[in-house]
């Protein structure tokens, strides 16, 4: 039986037997046994009972189907007046939010509530045009309706009895929003029944448009999420609202209760689970892909055009349109503090444990503020104006050295890297990370004293140099944000200095250079990371330059790198003896921070979703060169004809994927270079001098031919062994007039993909599944847009 067994009635599910649409004594009975809670249905409705039912009684599961909207179409109409009517309400919620999944998982069902229901409760007359609404339309169209239903979801304005209560369609629902916070100033009381119930609709919300799960990942952009697409279209009169409810309570919601420590031990937070379900709701929205839509309300230029009213309308998602179009400062700052606040929760629990309520949704934060500056770029350039955007920086970097051993995070490694690659194409970042790092959050990296960029720098080389092995394709797009934001940084302590000289000795060594047809474009990143920084900020960074005269070696080494087939072969014998791909033994990695814990990999048995291949870092950026007064501008990609092998380093070869599985780019690097007949890659002499010739080392070699005699004279003169004296050289010293003339600075922007939206799809979705698991609404079902492996 379906709800608590005492109704003889509800035995339709197992009988099989056919019930019509038009027993009304049947149905009254029906809905109105009493399920306390989503869960109890799960428990109540078995899946094999569903799947009989779909397989066995087609007719019962669309009259369950139809009867289910019907009633929540009413109750929309009639504004839940009665204790009974939300009951309803909420068990044909339920209902629905555990049978849809097994409506989508079957391709003869996936069009059903695309169809209209023919003949089915036209008892009224006026009916008929109402009909003609196929049933998903009808079921969304209700909820919106029922999200803003006072007394029910909403606060009532009126203090008044039942029979003047507010008609439901009469209500100007932007009068209702749930939240201060964007284009809203009014902050509701608080109401616990309301935050429930909104919690239960919207959780119905995100399973329709979860249809999105059970088709399989596609290049085809164009493959928009039916129930999204209505939900977010000018049928919806409740769009603004909703959007605008929805990112204010996110966005003002406070774990900690009420700015109090350990306030959240005192009463259960009923906020939380209404904040997470509008948080996987509006990512799901706004899941577009901006690299094919040519308005320029979504700008996926670089030219920065910011949005006004006078721009043409944006895209027919009003979602993503509302998102674009925020403008005021007031709302950018209420946004990036809400963020903010929300992403440094778990890094407040290190120092202060138990002092706030732990929250688990990080992931859909960062899936949010990516959207965020992707599609609006007024925000962008507000995040970057002020050093504000350090507080979204240190709780990424957090989050990368806490799960950069853990395979089932590699989604949230690259979420984190991408939004840093977004952020490092614009010139403010690299000049904010000069801010000297002060917040001393316990992480597991060596102790320094010096800036943000340092913080950086000493996170990403932990991350190379003991991070899960799946992470490897991520190392273009960590040493691209180092190199963008390269020529701003003023002054590297030493131990950022020594970390960057170390991943140049592991990434030089001739077994890796000549394993891999890409490998080379790590030196090429780094090489170039040097010469930014000599070029444009000698002054400060004396640090810097000491370490490259101390390991002079490397780079000599480099410039007389082997290209003939024996010395290739010889590289490639010791790849055999040392499998550890970099070693840890050169890099003085000193005491970690105080009160850290080293970064765990993932219990064995933990699910984890699989993510698709992302673009190489050639498809993922474009290039821009830097004018004298600091504007940008693109490049034209000119290296796109050349040969891989004469590529320079910015430019991965085609669809050489820098994630996902390992047997694609086994496939591509076959492609690429010099295939041998048995159809494995080897490096010839040929293509290691193709790359050589090119090797960036005149301005190091200048640097080291004029000072390194300096620093000897000075060592021999004084019997010094002592650094700081040969620093205090360094510091004062110039190189003005005996450097090559400084070369351009090449910044490599973020561009918009549809290989990214499809990553960013699949990712999005992983995480959804895997983090709603109380009603298990997904599990054991069968999704087909990633798999879900165990650990």
């Amino acid at each position: 039986t379906l709800w608590n067994g005492s109704s003889a009635s509800v035995t339709m599910f197992v009988s099989l037997q056919p019930v019509e649409a038009t027993d009304d004594a049947f149905w009254d009975q029906f809905w109105a046994d009493t399920a306390t809670s989503v869960q109890d249905v799960f428990a109540l409705v078995p899946a094999a009972e569903i799947r009989a039912v779909r397989e066995e009684s087609p007719s019962n599961l669309a009259t369950l189907c139809y009867k289910a909207v019907e009633k929540l179409v009413q109750g929309a109409e009639s504004g839940c007046h009665t204790e009974k009517e939300r009951q309803i309400v909420l068990n044909c919620c339920r209902l629905l939010t555990r049978i849809l999944p097994y409506i989508f998982e079957d391709p003869d069902w996936r069009g059903f509530f695309w169809s209209t229901v023919p003949g089915a409760g036209r008892g009224g007359g006026d009916e008929d045009d109402e009909n003609a609404r196929p049933l998903a339309e009808s079921l969304l169209l209700a909820v919106t309706d029922l999200l803003f239903c006072p007394d029910f979801t909403v606060q009532s304005h009126r203090r008044s009895t039942v029979d003047t209560a507010e008609d439901i369609h009469s209500i100007d629902s932007c009068e209702y929003i749930w939240e201060a916070g964007v284009g809203f100033a009014h902050s509701p009381q608080p109401n616990y029944i309301h935050d429930l119930n909104r919690t239960e609709l919207l959780k119905l919300l995100l399973t329709c448009f979860s249809e999105a799960m059970y088709l399989p990942p596609s290049s085809d952009s164009s493959n928009t999420n039916p129930w999204v697409q209505f939900f977010c279209s000018t049928e919806n009169r409740h769009a603004l609202p909703l959007f605008t409810s929805l990112l204010n309570v996110v966005c003002a919601y406070d774990p900690v209760g009420y700015g109090i420590p350990y306030n959240h031990l005192l009463f259960s937070d009923y906020r939380e689970p209404l904040v997470e379900e509008a948080a996987q709701v509006l990512i799901v929205t706004l899941d577009y892909d901006s690299s094919t839509s040519s308005s320029p309300t979504v700008d996926g230029t670089t030219t920065g055009t910011a949005m006004d009213d006078v721009d043409p309308p944006g895209p027919d998602n009003l979602f993503v349109n509302y998102l674009s179009r925020i403008h005021r400062e007031e709302d950018f700052q209420f946004i990036l503090k809400g963020v903010a606040r929300l992403l440094s929760n778990p890094l407040v629990q290190t120092y202060l444990p138990n002092s706030a309520k732990k929250i688990q949704f990080h992931q859909e934060l960062l899936v949010l503020f990516w959207k965020l500056c992707d599609f609006n770029k007024k925000f962008l350039f507000f995040v970057l104006k002020s050093s504000d955007v350090l507080d979204i920086l240190v709780p990424i970097l957090y989050f990368l050295n806490d799960a950069r051993a853990d395979q089932s995070r590699v989604g949230l490694m690259h979420i984190g890297v991408f939004i840093l690659l977004l952020l490092s194409g614009e010139r403010n970042f690299g000049v904010r990370l000069n801010k000297p790092y002060s917040v001393r959050v316990p992480m597991d990296i060596p102790v320094f004293t010096g800036t943000h960029a340092d913080l950086l720098i000493i996170v990403f080389h932990k991350i190379i140099t003991s991070g899960h092995q799946r992470l490897q394709p991520l190392f273009d797009c960590l040493l691209t944000i180092v190199v963008n934001v390269s020529p701003y940084l003023k002054s590297l302590s030493m131990v950022a200095a020594n970390k960057l000289l170390h991943l140049l000795e592991a990434f030089s060594t001739t077994w890796f250079l000549f394993s891999a047809v890409q490998n080379h474009h790590l030196v090429f990143f780094l090489l170039e990371v040097f010469n930014n920084i000599i070029q444009y900020q000698f002054d400060g960074n004396s640090n810097l330059v000491y370490a490259v005269i101390r390991k002079r070696n490397v780079f000599h080494q480099l410039a007389n790198l082997p290209t003939d087939s024996q010395s290739i072969q010889k590289g490639l014998q010791r790849k055999k003896k040392s499998p550890e791909p970099i070693s840890r033994t050169n890099s003085q990695d000193g005491v970690s921070m105080e009160g850290s814990r080293p970064a765990a990999p993932a219990e064995p048995g933990t699910l984890k979703t699989s993510l698709v291949a992302t673009p190489g870092i050639d498809k993922l950026t474009e290039k821009s060169q830097v004018s004298e007064d600091g504007t940008m501008r693109s490049l034209e990609p000119e290296a796109s004809q050349l040969s891989p092998e004469g590529n320079p380093p910015a430019a991965l070869s085609d669809g050489e994927p820098w994630s996902g599985e390992a047997s694609h780019s086994r496939r591509d690097r076959r492609r690429l270079s010099s295939a041998s007949s048995s159809g494995q890659w080897t490096p010839t002499p040929d293509w290691v001098m193709s790359w050589k010739s090119k090797l960036p080392l005149q301005t190091i070699m200048r640097l080291l031919q004029v000072l390194v005699p300096q620093v000897e004279k000075i060592c021999i003169d004084k019997g010094l062994t002592d650094e700081s004296e040969i620093l205090k050289f360094l510091q004062h010293g110039t190189l003005v007039g005996l450097l090559p003339v400084p070369h351009p600075i090449l910044i490599r922007k973020y561009q918009a993909n549809s290989g990214t939206a499809m990553w960013f799809r699949t990712y999005m979705w992983g995480v959804i599944y895997l983090r709603n698991v109380d009603p298990p609404i997904w599990y054991d079902t069968d999704v087909k847009l990633f798999e879900i492996q165990r650990v």
